[in-house]
């Protein structure tokens, strides 16, 4: 058996690329497996949110093979992809002609589809999980959105996989703290990633203002690139205030960089697109406290593993409530870090995680 491995891959600027590059190394431990290869015994198609899968996704149709759904949303990928009348064809076809009617509102209000949760709400994916040998995805709110869209779908839930590389040391985290002006005894919460409305950024700043208003130690790292030119706009002010520093989308190496240099991570989603993010693996995997949005898509982390931070009207108080625990009580933030670490290095390992892979794509090739 021969497997196909079809997802971007690094230097792509995308957590896809790099859990793809990380089970592939795993896969091959099994077995053969060709990157991108002409022909193959099973293709593996790695499926995002985002313009860099539309290759992966007209070939997944055309020559159906095991899904990878990393996020369970494809509604903003499809608005990139088709034409307004190839999208309301693309809408009926997945929620009936009776709604053909809200797919010319929903195209006509696609400048608000990133942070609008009716869109959010239609995750379109029929067409792509119909021919599907199977769908692989990472939590229950993915399992649920793949069974409503297609009931007799083969859907497997394999955790996401942690693989770190070599990491840096303590002194070069240190460093790295010092090089960005971070003073020794602050605490340093991150945000990491594509800054999109969804990543709740505002709601992350205004916490933290307030919040620091009352402790001077506390300090905020923003790491990634924009993807909203209007959460930007809005969000720029912020950024220059003392105590935040700014950084762009990070190379592998000074990612994990920041994460050892971080004290905790903010990692909020709201609205959630199913899928599991893998920042929170890493930097859970690595004994980081990680602050998450309370969702389906979190519910299987044990409630000792993480911060659960409650969405809506309650969401920034719950920030700032959690925000100003961890920084009065250094052992609560240890310990919650331990048992992340010791959590996602049992559950999430590569190697259990290719060994699932490899079954099932030794299931659907017979």
């Amino acid at each position: 058996m021969t497997v196909g491995s079809f997802s971007p891959l690094p230097p792509a600027p995308t957590g896809v690329a790099d859990y793809a590059a990380a089970l592939l190394a795993g896969l091959r431990a099994h077995g053969a497996v060709e990157i991108a290869p002409a022909r193959c015994t099973v293709p593996l198609y790695h499926l995002g949110n985002n313009g860099l899968h539309a290759a992966i996704y007209r070939r997944a149709l055309a020559e159906p093979g095991v899904i990878v759904l990393h996020d369970a949303v494809l509604h903003h990928f499809l608005l990139g992809q088709l034409s307004e009348a190839a999208y309301i064809e693309e809408f009926v076809y997945n929620y009936g002609e009776w709604n053909r009617g809200l797919a010319g509102d929903l195209w006509r209000a696609r400048g608000s589809a990133s942070s609008d949760p009716l869109f959010f709400e239609y995750p379109l994916l029929r067409r792509i999980i119909e021919g599907a040998r199977a769908v692989v995805v990472h939590n229950p709110a993915a399992a649920r959105a793949v069974r409503a869209h297609v009931p007799g779908a083969r859907v497997e839930e394999i955790p996401h996989l942690f693989a770190p590389p070599p990491l840096p040391s303590a002194a070069e985290a240190i460093r790295f703290r010092q090089s960005l002006g971070v003073p020794p005894d602050a605490f340093l919460f991150a945000v990491f990633g594509y800054l999109r409305e969804s990543k709740r950024l505002m709601a992350v700043l205004d916490s933290f203002l307030r919040v620091r208003a009352a402790c001077p130690r506390l300090a905020l790292l923003v790491a990634g690139r924009f993807v909203s030119r209007d959460l930007e706009r809005a969000a720029l002010p912020l950024l220059g205030v003392p105590g935040i520093f700014r950084l762009p989308h990070l190379p592998e190496r000074d990612f994990w960089l920041a994460a050892l240099a971080s004290d905790a991570c903010i990692n909020l989603r709201y609205p959630a697109a199913g899928e599991t993010s893998g920042i929170s693996i890493r930097l859970m995997g690595i004994g980081k406290p990680v602050l998450l949005t309370e969702a389906e898509e979190t519910a299987l982390f044990p409630p000792d593993v993480s911060i659960r931070i409650s969405p809506g009207p309650d969401e920034r108080s719950s920030l700032r409530a959690h925000m100003s625990l961890l920084l009065s009580a250094n052992d609560v933030a240890c310990e919650i870090g331990r048992r992340a670490a010791a959590y996602i290095r049992a559950s999430h390992a590569l190697e259990l995680v290719s060994a699932r892979y490899w079954q099932l794509l030794c299931d659907v090739s017979a």
